[in-house]
């Protein structure tokens, strides 16, 4: 059972990462879907997609959840039935998920080169700025950014949100895994933690509300 990483962020917050080693057919073993998801998984036409839609049922299992304990809202938003707030990702070779009391989001994309020519899509100036030359650095970088992003789009899921125009990631460090991040959607500013950490080639972000003090 390929389990690559668990993480337990406060007391009610927990993180399981997947490394997708098995075939379709051995991740299918064992977990009973819906019929929503059985659909959903038999129209895929990308084996990647199957078998990591197939992992998270997984992952789900190990926190004590099945297929059946899932739905998903008119935005796509998965959820629990039992009130905890979820959140699924998966990317090639890995997935994961984030449960937990609070409103979360989590993303992991692979590290590559062409995130380079579509960073004008999602990075603002000031963003940009804070950025280094070094390609491989700046790779990183904007891999960070466009997985905490993608991990506050999750979380807010509301229709109309922009990642350039409405999504703000702080300045950051790459030897300093934390991030913060503000949402500015509608006249209405919230503010969130979020926290990086990146494996072979890949980079895992998840978000939760900032600590109010």
């Amino acid at each position: 059972m390929p389990l690559y990483k668990t993480i337990t962020v406060d007391e009610s917050t927990n993180v399981l990462i997947w490394k997708i080693t098995e075939t379709y057919e051995a991740l299918c073993d064992g977990i009973e879907l819906t019929k929503h998801c059985q659909d959903r998984v038999d129209h895929m036409k990308s084996e990647i997609h199957r078998r990591g839609f197939m992992s998270v049922r997984h992952l789900l299992a190990i926190i004590g959840y099945t297929d059946h304990d899932l739905y998903y809202d008119e935005f796509g938003k998965p959820h629990l039935k039992d009130g905890k707030q979820i959140s699924i990702t998966h990317s090639f070779e890995f997935s994961g998920i984030i449960i937990s009391d609070n409103n979360v989001g989590i993303d992991i994309e692979k590290q590559r080169e062409k995130i380079q020519i579509i960073a004008h899509k999602f990075v603002n100036t000031i963003e940009d700025n804070c950025i280094k030359e070094n390609d491989l650095e700046r790779i990183r970088a904007l891999t960070i950014i466009w997985g905490a992003k993608e991990s506050l789009y999750k979380l807010y899921a509301t229709a109309g949100i922009s990642f350039e125009e409405h999504i703000h990631i702080s300045s950051f460090t790459l030897d300093y895994p934390f991030v913060f991040g503000a949402i500015n959607y509608k006249d209405q500013i919230s503010h969130y933690d979020l926290t990086f950490l990146e494996f072979e080639g890949y980079t895992c972000v998840y978000a939760l509300p900032a600590l109010e003090f």
